[in-house]
């Protein structure tokens, strides 16, 4: 695995790419904060990486390192992989390869690092209070928490948020089994449906959704697993249908679209209508067929953006620099070779129908590329 795309579970904890150990926590004071040379060497002698600490010894130059955490999602989800990728573009810890010579184009002294969550929900709070440095969440949620609105109206606003780019438009994934005779919406009632972790942007979708079809989740059987646990329920039998706010494909869909032959149920027009009216965020999508295996047709459905966001907290250049990092043209062939949703995320697009005002960091990069500042007002 390439240095900077690491994995920090849920209970706070680091993997390196190459060693199973811990790495130094991060000082809470501030955002990134850099974590001293001595420290480090300290930490690495403790863990047995005497190789490594010897390399930095030896770097009269070796800048701070600074941990840069980034919120994503469930491992078998979207969010995970694509965060983990990004970890990789925005780290260039001391002794990689230069840029120019085929090493990392990150910012310099800085290790990012991938954290699983419950998703969208939990990200921006975690955000916010300054546990994460940034997050990968739902441009409704991320709208919502700003604004201190439906699922966060007994919540403070949370206004520090701030947009670092729109990276692709996630679509309502609502999975059922071939053989279901559950063919709509309306056949959900009665049935036991998987509506997401609690805290994620899934469970929040699924009950809008629900709620504009005329559907009342006191009328389902509803859980709130994890999505692969969800789909095992769906392969066994003991679970009918699956919520599932991603982009295509999901990792988790797609093995168990090998396993077991699936359908996607289609929201109908009206209800999109109706959804869009009332969310704007909301958009009409649809995922294609061919998207996993055995689905040959495709399925109407409403789709919202997925955005990465940080608070005011983080830097103006320490922003501008990784925002830069993200949209090097060498990112371009990670984004290309890793999850297919990275063949969906491009600059041109990354200011398009943000839910927060843009980190000045962030809007300085865009300006110096050129794009319309215009379009990143919240929408």
């Amino acid at each position: 695995m390439p240095c900077g795309r690491m994995v920090m579970p849920r209970a706070a904890r680091s993997e390196p790419a190459l060693h199973e150990a811990a790495m130094p926590s991060l000082p809470s004071r501030s955002p990134a904060a850099p974590v001293g040379r001595r420290a480090l060497l300290r930490a690495f002698l403790a863990l047995g990486l005497l190789p490594i600490a010897a390399r930095f010894a030896h770097a009269a130059d070796m800048p701070d390192i600074r941990f840069f955490r980034i919120g994503t999602g469930a491992t078998s989800g979207t969010y995970f992989p694509l965060g983990s990728e990004m970890a990789g573009m925005l780290s260039s810890p001391p002794g990689a390869r230069d840029c120019t010579h085929g090493g990392s184009c990150g910012v310099p002294g800085v290790i990012a690092v991938t954290q699983a969550t419950q998703g969208s929900v939990e990200n921006v709070g975690a955000v916010f209070k300054g546990t994460l440095e940034s997050a990968l969440c739902q441009a409704d949620v991320a709208a919502w928490a700003y604004g201190g609105t439906n699922f966060f109206d007994k919540q403070a606003p949370m206004t520090s948020l701030r947009a670092l780019a729109n990276l692709y438009s996630e679509s309502v994934h609502i999975i059922v089994r071939a053989d279901s005779p559950i063919k709509s919406l309306k056949d959900l009632k009665g049935k036991r449906v998987s509506m997401g972790e609690p805290e994620s942007g899934t469970l929040a979708d699924a009950r809008l959704v629900l709620s504009a079809a005329g559907i009342n989740e006191k009328e389902l059987k509803p859980n709130f697993t994890k999505l692969a646990v969800a789909c095992d329920g769906l392969r066994d039998g003991s679970v009918d249908a699956v919520f599932q706010i991603a982009g295509y494909p999901v990792p988790a869909i797609t093995e168990l679209a090998s396993a077991e032959p699936i359908r996607l149920l289609s929201v109908p027009e009206e209800t999109t209508t109706k959804l869009r009216k009332k969310f704007p965020f909301f958009t009409q999508d649809t995922i294609p067929a061919g998207a996993y295996p055995g689905i040959s047709e495709e399925a109407a459905t409403v789709g919202i953006g997925a955005e990465w966001i940080t608070t005011t907290n983080l830097e103006p250049d320490l922003a501008y620099l990784l925002v830069k990092a993200l949209w090097n043209a060498n990112s371009r062939r990670i984004l290309d070779g890793g999850h297919p949703i990275g063949k969906r995320i491009a600059l041109a697009h990354a200011i398009d129908g943000l839910a927060l005002p843009l980190h000045p960091g962030a809007e300085r990069f865009y300006r110096e590329a050129g794009l319309d500042l215009d379009a990143a007002r919240p929408g």
